[in-house]
């Protein structure tokens, strides 16, 4: 079920991105930003406030690791 959720959401911001619609629009946002630029400004918020919440909660059990050494016995603790 998570990994759905995840692919409709990358479809979602993949579509998203395609902002066709601001191509000509000519407004200011706060009276200096072009719409487009905090079009996007807020776009890469949001993707990286999704890609947290997929980490968080969508990471596969198998690839969280808290075992900080290797089989070869080699430390890779920072």
């Amino acid at each position: 079920m998570k990994e759905k959720v995840v692919l409709v959401a990358l479809a979602t911001f993949i579509a998203l991105h395609q902002d066709t619609w601001l191509w000509n629009d000519s407004t200011l946002v706060l009276g200096f930003l072009p719409s487009g630029l905090a079009y996007h400004a807020g776009y890469s918020i949001a993707t990286a406030v999704l890609w947290a919440v997929v980490a968080i909660k969508a990471w596969p059990e198998s690839l969280a690791d808290s075992d900080t050494t290797r089989d070869d016995g080699e430390d890779r603790s920072l």
